[in-house]
């Protein structure tokens, strides 16, 4: 696996509006919601109920502790991961960190390996006057260009509970499209279990477009929500011709 320098990707700032996370690209003034600020205020309300009623039978205190442990162990696992690919090493001997670093290298060796060449890690991506992300990597992925994405969970997934992650995928793949005329038709999801367990969910073909064409509805609703005029968001070169 090497890092080639293909394309250039902008510098970025983040800012926080009224809470959510907006993204400002190569110096300009406007401000960008983010992919996850856009996916994380429009959730289904089924999907909000689900997380209440956990949150009510687990316990709040508890809850809270186990998400905030989820987060610094996949902020320990993404930066052991990023450092690696970049031909550094990290090393955290906290209790989470040493469960990231096993994590992380279990998908370098299931996972990673099947990456050729590494054009971006952690490099901003906006779709011009709409919405911007950080991506975890842009790489080559068994001769394919792919958006590739690192997860961590305290459980294994089921492929119809992630739906979110096939769309945040294909919001950078339409984003690193529109800017750099790629045609990416493939996202990958490299995900492993806090007890070591490695799951990989690739979307490609009509199941990219599709979730490409459902993160626009998310967007319009978005910004539905959000600005004055309630205008719809119109969106060209996603490469589909069908609805």
């Amino acid at each position: 696996m090497k890092i080639v320098d293909k394309y250039t990707y902008p510098k970025s700032s983040r800012a926080n509006i009224a809470g959510l996370r907006h993204y400002t690209v190569n110096g300009q003034e406007e401000k960008l919601p983010s992919v996850t600020t856009v996916l994380g205020q429009t959730q289904p309300k089924e999907k909000q109920e689900s997380l209440d009623r956990w949150r009510q039978r687990v316990g709040l205190r508890e809850a809270q502790k186990i998400t905030r442990d989820a987060a610094i162990r996949g902020t320990a696992m993404h930066k052991y991961l990023e450092d690696l690919i970049r031909g550094e090493r990290s090393l955290d001997l906290t209790p989470l960190g040493v469960e990231a670093t096993k994590m992380a290298e279990i998908i370098v060796e299931r996972g990673l390996n099947d990456c050729s060449e590494v054009y971006g890690i952690e490099s901003v991506l906006y779709y011009p006057g709409l919405y911007a992300g950080s991506c975890d990597l842009i790489a080559e992925h068994k001769g394919e260009l792919a958006i590739i994405d690192f997860k961590q969970t305290n459980k294994p997934k089921q492929r119809e509970w992630i739906g979110d992650y096939f769309l945040q995928m294909a919001a950078y793949g339409m984003a690193h499209d529109v800017i750099y005329k790629t045609a990416i038709n493939k996202g990958v999801i490299m995900m492993c279990s806090k007890d070591g367990y490695y799951q990989e969910f690739i979307i490609e073909g009509e199941e990219y477009r599709n979730a490409k064409h459902g993160f626009l509805r998310r967007l319009n609703d978005y910004y539905d929500k959000y600005m004055d005029n309630n205008s719809s968001v119109m969106v060209s070169g996603t490469g589909d011709t069908e609805a």
